[in-house]
């Protein structure tokens, strides 16, 4: 049986940890370049699995080399950074949002897939949930809580990057997305290092 309160505790636990991380960035980039819908599954099914393996594996996963993880999160983000830099823009480019045309909901649901799944595997959340499983033993609950509060942040950074578009002219939200991204990037392949 669900509790409703463990579930609570988990979503406002997990919901605030993860709202200043770089998922929020992710969900925002790949919200403002491509159709939501198709990134937000990608995005959700990434965390599902996350929350499957928090719950399931517990404090295991915290024994992965966090300079593994670290080094494959600054590739992504240096990859995502490089596509966007080298995305051109045309005359006929206008603000609105528009999938490329060789961009198929596998191909951009799979990509924010694989980034969610990448970046934030071994993440503070991930580590957490595995956690609040352990110490509640309500593995249906804690698992709700945290995919939900997951969510939940995905999709407040896909609609903000929608939002965010209205407002500032897509090729300046595109080259400050890159720089972060970047940033991100160069980042965790100093924290691999270090």
């Amino acid at each position: 049986m669900i509790s409703i309160s463990v579930t609570a505790l988990v979503f406002g636990v997990v919901f605030l940890a993860e709202l200043p991380d770089k998922t929020a960035l992710a969900g925002l980039v790949l919200g403002t370049r491509y159709r939501a819908s198709y990134v937000f599954v990608g995005v959700a099914a990434a965390f599902a699995v996350h929350v499957v393996l928090a719950v399931a594996a517990g404090s295991v996963l915290t024994l992965l080399p966090q300079q593994l993880v670290h080094a494959l999160t600054g590739v992504l983000f240096l990859g995502g950074a490089a596509m966007l830099l080298m995305t051109k823009g045309g005359a006929d480019d206008s603000d609105e949002v528009r999938a490329p045309k060789n961009q198929s909901f596998w191909r951009v649901s799979g990509a924010g897939f694989m980034l969610i799944l990448v970046a934030e595997f071994g993440d503070l959340t991930q580590i957490m949930t595995a956690n609040l499983a352990a110490r509640y033993d309500d593995p249906l609950s804690v698992g709700l809580g945290a995919v939900l509060a997951l969510w939940a942040v995905a999709g407040l950074g896909i609609v903000g990057g929608r939002a965010l578009m209205k407002r500032v002219p897509l090729a300046l939200i595109t080259k400050v997305a890159a720089v972060l991204m970047l940033g991100l990037g160069v980042w965790s392949l100093y924290e691999a290092i270090a």
